[in-house]
């Protein structure tokens, strides 16, 4: 009988803060993806980075949400709460006084009627103020207990909610409080205020500050650990106070600084608080003193609870600095997490980790790069990646067509690269065995397994050896950068377009050489870094003389390469390049700059290029020049709908890289139903 297994006992316990452990992991893919489409776009890589952040992702919010959130629990803190409930307190309790006075005296039959009638008129004369009211009845001899007392709890609530204004919890904590409580509360704001007129001379010692809380540390929770500390924590708070009595209306204010006199029967507390408050506001000028807000007409608050919805208020403008990242230097980081959990819950600070944990990742990845000038750059591994995507997308289209293949086969019967890279779904190159052992072997040892005890091959160990057609090309793509381009939306694919190629032919068929030359009123070569981050510029001119030079140089270049002519163009030529290297320039095109360009083009036939033209809009001068133009150099003309640009250019390489011996077939299904088709031999 063999020996039983040891059972395997589990422990659960409450979620404790922290990153959450369901959280989808941070999807780098995506983020990547959407700041590329920014930076082709003409966006800076910072500023794309921030703008992702912004809008958030599929499945994460943004700070722009959560900045929504703030602002939405700022106005419901203040709509839903009006000021003065101290006020109406104090009322209600005074006319309990006085109502329970007058049913004293009139039951009381021994009393004489001259002092009867003397102390209801007095009562009677009361001014309508409240704070008038309380002084005037300060000294007043009261028949009832039960209205001294219920007088006497006037004074006791104005202390109490004057130290619930500088010290929270206090109003709580001093109720039924003896005399002798209240005294240690006076002497706690005494020693308070000589330890900070020692700090304002600068006398105070580190033995100061420790005798003082050793004595009455209770009274502070927070549990600072130094004067500054300790200043920082009571001038936040005492500076809201001051935004509430700010945000009062005069009548309110007047009558509070009237009653303070009256808290706990005696002016002292007043004095002494009035006091701390200017400490506080010498020591920390930078809080907010001067500011007020606009309550609602919702639950009244007493000075305590005001001061306390303001402290929060401040807090959520805090953050929402912090989330809209506009101040120098702004990072994720700086966002207090424990505010935001405090203020919107704890899947809102999930969420703005999980963010910040994005920033540092993207940071971190090698995606981005900074240059000698400390901007921000696309590096060449995000290249690649936003690259493979888009010719993904491409190759997805190019399926998708009636009778065609992924990109991913092409070349496959030809010579091996010397490369391997993994199996896709569909691939028919040969299995790399070295490699494919090796990974399998690796992932093994990974797993804990022994390789010793024999492998088990899986299909994420495979890889397949990468071929490419024997014949070499020398590939142009011009693309046209001229103002129009990016007027009519047609920047981004453009660039997408090239990306796009570029990635297929640096990855799939590296022995061809692909030049990517760029023309407005100007061409230049460019390379891909170049390209995807060049902002749209108002560039009068169409110089397609220029950059067919610049393709011709390609080709006499790599005289042994069969050349391949990709042209993308949405406007007639409007520009040519003189023997001096200046530009002319004339709009409707002048004769003499179309002759030029048709010359260029004549070379580039007569160096064996094979041309495709791919034509966007609908303009029909273009529309005639560029099928002219075709049939001059036996070319191609491809009409494509914008979303298909890439898939169009792609598919023109790979059908011009094969020579396009079976010839062309005028398919009305191919780049976008009615207006995506391929003219064939125009």
């Amino acid at each position: 009988m063999s020996p039983s297994r040891p059972s395997r006992r589990s422990r659960y316990s409450r979620y404790a803060g922290g990153p959450d452990p369901l959280a989808p992991p941070v999807d780098l893919a995506e983020a990547l993806d959407a700041i590329g489409e920014d930076v082709m776009a003409g966006a800076s890589p910072e500023r794309a980075m921030r703008e992702f952040l912004r809008r958030g992702s599929r499945d994460r919010v943004g700070l722009d949400e959560l900045a929504r959130r703030v602002a939405q629990k700022r106005r419901d803190l203040l709509s839903q709460h009006s000021l003065g409930r101290t006020l109406d307190e104090i009322r209600e309790l005074l006319d309990k006084a006085v109502l329970q006075e007058r049913g004293q005296l009139a039951r009381d039959i021994t009393m004489d009627d001259a002092d009867r009638a003397f102390r209801e008129t007095r009562l009677d004369a009361l001014p309508p103020s409240p704070a008038a009211a309380v002084t005037e009845l300060a000294d007043y001899d009261w028949q009832s207990s039960e209205a001294r007392e219920t007088f006497e709890q006037i004074k006791d609530l104005l202390g109490r909610e004057m130290l619930d204004q500088q010290f929270a919890g206090m109003k709580q904590a001093l109720e039924n409080a003896t005399d002798e409580d209240r005294q240690r509360i006076q002497e706690m704001l005494d020693d308070l205020n000589s330890l900070l007129d020692k700090h304002a001379r600068g006398e105070d010692t580190e033995a100061d500050f420790a005798d003082f809380m050793a004595k009455h540390g209770e009274h502070f929770p927070e549990n600072p650990q130094s004067v500054e500390e300790l200043i920082d924590s009571l001038a936040r708070r005492s500076a809201a106070a001051q935004r509430m009595l700010n945000s009062m209306t005069e009548e309110q204010r007047r009558e509070l600084m009237e009653l303070s006199a009256q808290a706990f029967g005696s002016p002292q507390l007043a004095d002494s608080l009035a006091r701390l408050g200017s400490h506080l506001q010498a020591l920390r000028p930078g809080e907010d003193w001067d500011g007020s807000e606009r309550f609602g007409q919702g639950q009244g608050l007493g000075l305590g609870d005001g001061t306390g919805v303001l402290q929060d208020v401040a807090d959520l403008d805090a953050l929402a600095e912090q989330l809209s990242q506009a101040y120098p230097g702004a990072r994720l980081d700086d966002i207090d997490l424990d505010a935001l959990s405090r203020h919107l819950g704890d899947d809102a600070a999930v969420e703005a980790r999980t963010l910040a944990e994005l920033e540092k990742a993207l940071r971190e990845s090698g995606y981005l790069r900074r240059d000698s000038d400390g901007s921000l750059r696309l590096s060449p591994k995000a290249m690649r990646r936003l690259g493979k995507e888009l010719l993904k997308d491409a190759t997805t289209r190019l399926s998708a067509r009636q009778g065609q293949r992924d990109a991913r086969l092409a070349g496959a019967a030809g010579e091996r690269s010397g490369a391997s890279r993994e199996w896709q779904f569909g691939d028919t190159e040969p299995w790399d065995v070295t490699r494919t052992v090796t990974n399998a072997v690796t992932r093994t040892v990974s797993e804990g397994g022994d390789p010793s005890q024999g492998i088990r091959l899986d299909v994420r160990d495979i890889e397949v050896t990468e071929t490419e057609a024997r014949t070499r090309s020398a590939v142009a793509l011009l693309v046209d950068t001229s103002f129009s381009m990016a007027m009519d939306g047609r920047w981004v694919p453009m660039k997408r377009t090239a990306l796009a190629l570029h990635h297929l032919v640096g990855t799939r068929f590296r022995g061809d050489h692909l030049t990517m030359i760029a023309f407005g009123r100007y061409a230049r070569t460019m390379d891909i870094e170049e390209l995807t981050g060049l902002d749209a510029l108002w560039d009068k001119g169409t110089n397609l003389h220029h950059g067919l030079l610049l393709a011709n140089r390609h080709f006499r270049k790599h005289s042994g390469d069969q050349p391949v002519l990709l042209i993308v163009t949405d406007g007639e030529p409007t520009a040519h390049l003189l023997p001096d290297g200046q530009v002319w320039f004339d709009y409707p095109p002048h004769p003499l700059t179309i002759a030029k360009t048709v010359e260029e083009l004549d070379a580039a036939r007569r160096l064996g290029a094979q041309a495709t033209f791919f034509r966007l809009g609908e303009d029909p001068g273009l529309a005639r020049f560029v099928e002219q133009m075709a049939r001059r150099v036996d070319g191609r003309v491809v009409v494509p709908e914008l979303d298909d640009l890439g898939a169009a250019v792609v598919g023109s390489y790979l059908g011009a890289r094969q020579g396009w011996d079976r010839g062309w077939t005028h398919t009305s299904d191919w780049f976008g139903g009615n207006r995506g088709f391929w003219v064939g031999d125009v």
